[in-house]
């Protein structure tokens, strides 16, 4: 890169020759010293010259710099943090980072990304006996030399041994590059330890042998609930590097192998196969449509497990504020789609919204999408549930209650409900589709019936009828609703197709989060459970990978340090039931106070929360079960709950809006409803969503607003 004319011609006594690269914290030169070494020297820009944390932050970057030599670390040759612009020297690598060499080679083949696990394996272990974590390792912090690989830039690296209540960790911030950061740096950021830098590890050589990261994602927030919550894609990591970076992955930090024991592995070549992360979804109830076997018991206490990461971006993003580029505060109507449109609109709020890219896309009753820009609230395109509807009197079920399936790779997936009018026999047929619709423009991508019967079932995913995973959706299928399948990605293709087992006996649910399916079959007689069984699904197959028999009735509440959260859907709820995903090992918590049938459960933030219709809360400890605090948010039918790093949000039907504190119970702000009128008879209100500091309230009659919840 050449040289501005605002560029310095020395620093610190060395010679500067060229433009190395720049990011949001400073400038790195090419420089020479007098005997003729080359160097890198990292300048910082002068608007942090006067922040005295920055400073703090500088020196530790040098002192961890230095703790740590290797053959695989760039040494600090010089440095100073008191100068009017401070700076530091190591010695220069020559040759491209990792990134750059991707994007411009393509991946490396599997021999040199073996190689270049064992040596980042090496450097960590270098890094962590010297007694610091990375937090950042990344392509872009590591370079590609001649003799092997190098990692660079300690700039939020941390002493392993620095005490919890240093001031420089409790800023609030979440500092790393969301897809290559590990769950524990989004969720627990002050208890980062050297597993973090291994799961970095994992993703790093992900990148390498595919090109894709196995958390990429178009938004930052979208990352990091894949990272915190998903199932990492590495369909094309070679298979013979599968198992060292599983290892490497695993959502547990307790899990995963030390630097030292993956270079044995790798060595000796004992790395062992190894089963990706798992995780589920709960959503929450709406509307029935279709067959009355696949909800009654369990489908009437159906729970959102809404997963909440609350994220800082690092040097190399852009971080004004942390919310969405050009946002303002706005409230907007989305217009009805219907080519026959009543008069009053749909009756109630939309049930969910998600962020895809740079678009809110929502659903409800009649809708089937409709899309609102995060920035302005522009209302820009919008779907009905039923395009062909003449007339609300045709003698259907009605078009039904739309919902958004899940969203990947700028699309979301959505059904529709073309109810029409049949023969005197049979009065009229449903013709239920799933779709994938572009987020930003509302093209159909791919379009596919899943039944076209009067025995169909809605693949509603509020209802477990469908499930987005990586690979596409998991849904009911077929004329009556007997079988399951997987609608592809790309085409909307079955790409397989199975039994579901016999609805005379059986009440079965679809659920995923981040991208694993799996299948809830209850065993009935008359009105009551007998038992339960969880079913994990190979997404290449649909087979059960294992099931578990729980007796009575159950349902996945969530999933929290590598265990799925259980609760039972029917009367008083005393015991929590957790499987260990990997060992499928189940144990059981004694909840210390009962909750009520009434009260609904949702898991964000790590924490378990049990709200009432009355505004009334618990927040409890899903490993003990103890209750951390009772309170009341003010807000009457409340949705389920959604958290930031330090509150809790909840909002009703009309759009009144309570922030919670996490830590006692307390509200901390209000905002008043919107429309009191437009929800009467709502159940409850919708599913927040949260974008950075950016929330978005749906409420009224096809309404959003949001807020910077900085300023509640």
């Amino acid at each position: 890169m050449a040289l501005r004319d605002s560029d310095p011609a020395e620093v610190g006594g060395y010679r500067i020759e060229d433009r190395l690269g720049s990011g949001g914290m400073g400038v790195v030169y090419l420089a020479r010293s007098a005997s003729g070494r080359r160097l890198a020297v990292k300048v910082v820009h002068g608007q942090y010259a006067d922040d005295d944390e920055f400073r703090a932050r500088f020196r530790r970057e040098v002192d961890a710099a230095r703790q740590v030599s290797g053959a695989f670390t760039a040494p600090v040759v010089d440095a100073d943090a008191d100068a009017p612009r401070p700076w530091m020297a190591t010695l220069h690598i020559p040759g491209a980072d990792l990134g750059t060499h991707v994007r411009v080679h393509g991946p490396l083949p599997p021999p040199r990304a073996r190689e270049l696990a064992a040596g980042l394996a090496e450097a960590l272990r270098d890094i962590h006996r010297a007694g610091v974590v990375h937090r950042d390792l990344k392509p872009a912090n590591v370079m590609l030399a001649d003799d092997g690989p190098r990692v660079i830039d300690f700039g939020i690296s941390r002493a392993t041994g620095l005490a919890a209540s240093d001031a420089l960790t409790q800023t609030g911030r979440v500092m790393g590059t969301p897809p290559y950061m590990s769950p524990e740096q989004f969720s627990a950021p002050h208890e980062v330890g050297p597993a973090a830098d291994i799961f970095s590890l994992g993703a790093v050589v992900a990148f390498a042998a595919s090109g894709k990261g196995p958390f990429d994602s178009p938004s930052p927030y979208e990352t990091a609930i894949r990272v915190v919550e998903g199932t990492p894609e590495l369909a094309d990591v070679p298979e013979e590097l599968l198992p060292f970076i599983h290892l490497c992955l695993d959502k547990e930090p307790k899990s995963r192998p030390s630097a030292d024991e993956l270079l044995r592995l790798l060595r000796d070549g004992t790395l062992p196969a190894s089963d990706p992360p798992t995780l589920v979804d709960a959503p929450r109830p709406r509307r029935r449509r279709g067959r009355p076997w696949l909800l009654t018991a369990l489908g009437t206490a159906l729970v959102a497990a809404v997963a909440t990461t609350t994220l800082a971006l690092t040097d190399d993003d852009a971080d004004p504020g942390r919310l969405p580029a050009g946002w303002e505060a706005w409230h907007r109507q989305a217009k009805d789609p219907s080519v026959h449109k009543d008069p009053m609109g749909p009756t109630t709020l939309f049930n969910r919204c998600v962020a895809s890219g740079t678009s809110l896309v929502c659903a409800g009753d009649e809708i089937m999408a409709t899309r609102f820009a995060l920035a302005d609230g522009a209302n820009t395109w919008g779907r009905p549930m039923d395009p062909t509807a003449e007339d609300a009197d045709l003698g259907s079920a009605g078009s039904g209650a739309g919902t958004i399936i899940g969203a990947r790779g700028g699309r979301v997936y959505v059904y529709g409900a073309d109810d029409r009018p049949g023969d005197d026999e049979t009065p009229y047929s449903n013709r239920y589709t799933i779709q994938a619709l572009d987020a930003e423009t509302g093209r159909v991508a791919w379009k596919t019936v899943t039944a076209d019967s009067a025995d169909g079932t809605e693949p509603n995913s509020d209802q477990g009828a469908s499930a987005a995973v990586p690979a596409g959706v998991v849904t009911v299928y077929g004329r009556t609703g007997r079988q399951y399948a997987l609608l592809d990605a790309e085409t909307g293709k079955v790409r397989w197709k199975r039994p579901l087992p016999n609805p005379n006996q059986y009440m079965s649910l679809l659920r995923s989060v981040g991208g694993q399916a799996y299948l809830l079959t209850a065993k009935y007689t008359s009105d009551v459970i007998e038992n339960t069984n969880v079913s994990e699904l190979d997404p290449a197959t649909g087979k059960p990978r294992w099931t578990v028999n729980l007796k009575g009735d159950a349902n996945i509440v969530g999933r929290r340090d590598g265990r799925l959260l259980l609760l039972n859907t029917t009367g008083a709820r005393r015991t929590l039931t957790l499987i260990k995903t990997s060992t499928h090992i189940v144990t059981t918590v004694q909840l210390a106070q009962p909750e009520p049938e009434a009260a609904t459960p949702t898991l964000t933030g790590g924490t378990l929360y049990f709200t009432l219709a009355t505004g009334g809360i618990r927040a409890v400890d899903p490993d003990t079960g103890r209750q951390l605090w009772e309170g009341n948010s003010g807000v009457e039918l409340a949705g389920p709950p959604i958290a930031s790093g330090t509150h809790l949000y909840l909002a009703s039907p009309s759009g009144r809006l309570a922030a919670v504190n996490r830590t006692t119970g307390k509200v901390d702000g209000t905002l008043d409803g919107r429309d009191e009128a437009a929800v009467d008879g709502s159940p409850t209100g919708a599913p927040l969503t949260l974008v950075g500091d950016a929330l978005y309230v749906p409420y009224g009659r096809r309404s959003v607003y949001t807020v910077d919840i900085r300023t509640l």
